[in-house]
């Protein structure tokens, strides 16, 4: 009789400790970031082309008709690069495609997407890069016989595609916005 009571006594106490809620961390909250409408403006220089840029973007020239779009805010930058097409568009277009792929090691996917506009000779790829990757964005375009630009994204943080996603979507509309609004000058 002793022992059942001790069985019961001893089931009775492990029911009631072990009825308890342990507690459990909540996950960290996500901030809600929202950015504000683009609006453009058309960079103008003595380069050899012309395109829109969010007016929320720094531009700083550097080497030649190379420029950065700085946007402080967003802690990113979209770096535009130009040069001259000299018989040697293989190479360009080759340099500008192992950029992008680069970034395979640490990316999801990327995503290819044409983009041509005959009328005004502005033919190039647009690479989005899904992932933790250094770069979320590239981008080339070329009128296949004068002119080549590339363009990439970078933020001034650690890779984390969760957290830079946002900012990320927003910048890369900027970049299409580069690439559909390109024009060559007259020479």
């Amino acid at each position: 009789m002793r022992n059942s009571i001790c069985v019961l006594l001893a089931c009775m106490a492990i029911g009631i400790m072990g009825c308890k809620d342990e507690p459990v961390p909540k996950p960290g909250a996500m901030l809600r970031l929202e950015y504000p409408e683009q609006n453009y403006s058309r960079m103008e220089s003595d380069c050899p082309f012309a395109f829109d840029y969010n007016l929320l973007a720094q531009p700083e020239f550097k080497d030649g008709c190379n420029l950065v779009l700085d946007y402080k805010e967003m802690k990113g930058s979209i770096y535009v690069s130009y040069k001259p097409v000299e018989g040697n568009i293989k190479e360009l277009l080759s340099d500008a495609q192992k950029l992008s792929y680069e970034h395979v090691v640490k990316a999801d996917n990327i995503l290819e997407q044409p983009f041509m506009n005959g009328q005004d000779r502005v033919f190039g790829m647009f690479y989005e890069v899904k992932g933790d990757a250094a770069s979320q964005s590239q981008f080339y375009v070329t009128d296949s016989v004068n002119h080549f630009v590339t363009g990439s994204l970078y933020f001034y943080a650690k890779p984390n595609y969760d957290s830079i996603l946002p900012a990320a979507d927003y910048l890369q509309q900027d970049i299409r916005r580069i690439v559909e609004s390109i024009r060559w000058k007259a020479e």
